[in-house]
């Protein structure tokens, strides 16, 4: 087997970065007790400035006043590093984020679904991009050796054994994996590498150290199996950035909502799902939160319709207060079935899918602005159609199933029937005579599909014991 360690060394500062209007503005995370605040990770416009992390928060005023100071959390640095295993999720369905500020991913069964490792290590490195999360990979044939190469390494890809004991054993003692005390201990001995490391003779090893060393090197030899924790993916989303400041126009908040939106999709992409509704939480200062609802007719997992369905029902939202923090709930994740697409599809690709369209017009003009057809049995033509609800599938649109639509009807039928003027038309198929009784509108008429002079082909009738003219009532296609 292959594994990947996918390190984020900064994954508490791009969690925050995220959701700043100016990341590259200086910016550092503080931590500690009251009586000593120092800096737990700073930008690099911060570091620009002469800060690094482990200074006090006192001498970095001193020497830099003006930059941004924001409470490290640790449980919201956790919620990120849950978010990137379920976002990694989508690839293998072997993931652990056992390790801290990493994420352990078996590669070798989804090679032959995303390609060789130097084209899924690329697709790996764009995303992580895109989502804002800095990063370093390695491979290698066990999870604990990539762990440790990735302390020092970035995109090493190691395969066989002997070369991974070769780059192991180049590996500082500090950054081999070790217990602060048992590295200090090991350089005190005047070991610097791995390699020195594992030259000594195990009973040594055994009598001077704690068990746990013999177990970290097995392990990072791949003669000790590893028992890692495994992710699996949650049934609810939520997802929350607070601003900062007081928000009253809708559009301030577009930034943090495209930033939420998109973590929803990879979020249903990790877990191969979609979501049908969800929520917006626009929290207030000392009131309750304004909730605007997202529904959608089927399952979608699109960043870009996600995003724009929300911006929809957002600026129609009623904000009584200023907002202080934007929050989206999804409870509800049914499957996601794909689209059906041909093998060779025709349609252009900047074409919009019914579907999306349908979301759309939804989201603009209202819930009950775009509805279905259906066959109603009545033998008036002009009543023989109801509007429905637009139909909740995935494949489903606004026609009607093949198996209720009458025979040789029109695709546009007219209002109201109008006299046909011009010379007679030439009948390709009826008559078919239509009846109803007295009780709603005693209609006796024989209907025709016909040519028109014009090439046209018509739905016309003539009044039974009528004048014998022609009326139209109907154009098919």
């Amino acid at each position: 087997m292959r594994w990947a360690c996918i390190l984020l060394p900064q994954l508490a500062l791009d969690g925050v970065l995220r959701r700043c209007a100016e990341p590259d503005a200086p910016l550092a995370l503080v931590a500690g007790a009251p009586q000593r605040r120092v800096l737990h990770a700073v930008n690099p416009a911060a570091r620009a400035l002469g800060l690094r992390r482990g200074m006090s928060l006192a001498a970095a005023q001193a020497l830099a006043g003006s930059f941004a100071i924001i409470e490290h959390d640790p449980h919201e640095e956790a919620r990120w590093h849950r978010f990137l295993a379920a976002w990694a999720y989508r690839f293998s369905s072997q993931v652990s984020a056992q390790y801290g500020h990493a994420l352990i991913v078996e590669i070798e069964g989804s090679l032959g679904l995303f390609g060789p490792w130097p084209r899924f290590e690329a697709r790996l490195r764009e995303e992580l991009a895109q989502l804002g999360f800095r990063h370093r990979i390695v491979a290698a044939p066990n999870p604990a050796a990539a762990r440790a190469l990735a302390n020092v390494h970035d995109g090493l890809a190691v395969a066989g054994v002997e070369p991974m004991r070769h780059a192991l054993g180049q590996l500082p003692v500090q950054r081999a994996g070790f217990a602060p005390d048992v590295a200090t201990a090991f350089q005190r001995m005047g070991l610097r590498t791995l390699r020195q490391v594992m030259a000594l003779p195990r009973a040594g090893l055994a009598r001077r150290f704690p068990a746990d060393v013999l177990r970290h090197l097995d392990a990072l030899l791949g003669e000790h199996e590893l028992a890692l924790a495994w992710y699996r993916p949650p049934d609810r989303f939520a997802m929350r950035i607070e601003l900062g400041y007081e928000v009253e126009s809708s559009q301030a908040l577009l930034f943090p909502l495209k930033r939420l939106t998109a973590d929803l999709a990879a979020f249903l992409a990790g877990r191969d799902g979609g979501v049908q509704r969800f929520a917006l939480q626009l929290e207030h200062e000392g009131g309750a939160a304004t909730e605007v609802a997202v529904g959608l007719l089927a399952p979608e997992r699109d960043a870009a319709l996600l995003f724009e369905l929300a911006r929809a029902r957002l600026e129609q939202a009623q904000v009584a207060a200023p907002v202080r923090a934007l929050a989206l709930v999804a409870e509800e994740l049914p499957p996601f079935m794909p689209a059906h697409r041909e093998l060779f599809d025709a349609r252009p690709q900047q074409a919009t899918s019914w579907e999306q369209l349908r979301e759309r017009l939804r989201a603009r003009l209202g819930e009950t602005a775009v509805h279905g057809l259906s066959a109603h049995d009545d033998h008036r033509p002009e009543a023989a159609w109801r509007d429905v609800a637009a139909p909740p599938t995935r494949h489903g649109s606004a026609r009607l199933p093949a198996q209720s639509l009458p025979p040789q009807r029109p695709g546009w039928l007219l209002a109201r029937p109008i006299p046909l003027r011009g010379p007679t038309p030439r009948l390709l198929a009826g008559p078919e005579r239509i009846e109803s009784g007295w009780w709603n509108g005693d209609i006796r008429r024989d209907y025709a599909v016909a040519q028109l002079a014009t090439g046209q082909r018509a739905w016309v009738y003539q009044p039974v014991g009528g004048d014998g003219g022609y009326w139209l009532h109907g154009w098919f296609a």
